[in-house]
């Protein structure tokens, strides 16, 4: 995990990219082509958005592999029948766990394919949670704690999605995939006036803009997500396909066009978020 600090004055915005790490531990044990795990990465996610502490801003980012552990899933949200031995604590496998093999441990790649030609021991889950999970989320914490001591704090969580979204999610495409996908937890975790002032940042550079569709968010958001008391989680989703080769990870050259345009976006939250928070006294 690596924890980039504002360059200049702070401002009440911490942003984290839990996905978007790419260094898969020695002990992962995986029987599947480094291709085909690589597929759930966020790639280049916080490098897209580099520009947060330079507008004041906090950046959080994953190191490690999502399919490794993931951050952005709830602790109990684990398969047992992954495991040779039976877990010491409770589970509450998500849907997403059970049908996709996506959950805080991944047994299964995007394609569906089995990662482990083994079950693993609840010690190693364990230790993934322990050495990797919790030290992410206790970070998250302190760092979004000490932007809201100020009063309203702003957390954007970042994301990538597949150009074929839909199919990977086993659902029928009501059309083209947006360019961004903002959830808020269909409204749960931050105001709608917050999501629809992104919403208009985006589209006012030319970039078509769902809300909640197909991705509403996930367990960071519900961690993080107050708006009632001014603490505002909003996911955005960057569609794969306008910036990346998504066989290669290799960045496609209209990448730094976006890149360049959500340093234009952070600017201007920036400026809202200074208009927003009332002066140290």
């Amino acid at each position: 995990m690596q924890i980039v600090l504002p360059a200049g004055p702070a401002i009440s915005l911490v942003c984290d990219s839990p996905h978007s790490g790419t260094d898969y531990p020695a002990d992962f044990g995986y029987a599947v082509p480094m291709a085909e795990l690589r597929k759930s990465e966020d790639t280049h996610v916080h490098w897209l958005w580099d520009a947060v502490p330079r507008v004041g801003g906090t950046l959080v980012h994953a190191t490690f592999p999502r399919s490794y552990i993931d951050v952005n899933r709830h602790e109990r949200d684990i398969d047992v029948t992954m495991l040779a031995d039976a877990w010491p604590g409770e589970v509450a496998p998500s849907e997403r766990c059970l049908a996709l093999g996506n959950g805080l441990v991944f047994s299964h790649t995007t394609a569906k394919t089995p990662i482990y030609a083994r079950r693993l021991t609840a010690k190693e889950v364990a230790h993934r949670i322990e050495s990797y999970w919790r030290p992410y989320r206790h970070t998250l914490t302190q760092v979004l704690n000490a932007a809201a001591a100020r009063g309203p704090r702003w957390h954007l969580n970042l994301h990538s999605m597949p150009s074929n979204a839909y199919e990977r999610l086993g659902r029928v495409a009501p059309g083209p995939l947006a360019d961004v996908v903002l959830g808020d937890l269909n409204g749960h975790s931050c105001s709608a006036a917050f999501t629809e002032w992104v919403a208009w940042a985006f589209r006012w550079r030319g970039y078509t803009v769902a809300v909640n569709d197909p991705y509403v968010g996930q367990d960071l958001l519900r961690e993080f997500g107050d708006p009632a008391r001014g603490r505002e989680s909003l996911q955005i989703e960057v569609n794969r396909g306008i910036y990346l080769d998504e066989q290669t990870r290799e960045l496609l050259p209209r990448a730094d066009d976006l890149r360049a345009d959500i340093a234009d976006v952070l600017q201007d939250l920036a400026a809202f978020i200074r208009n927003a928070t009332p002066p140290l006294l």
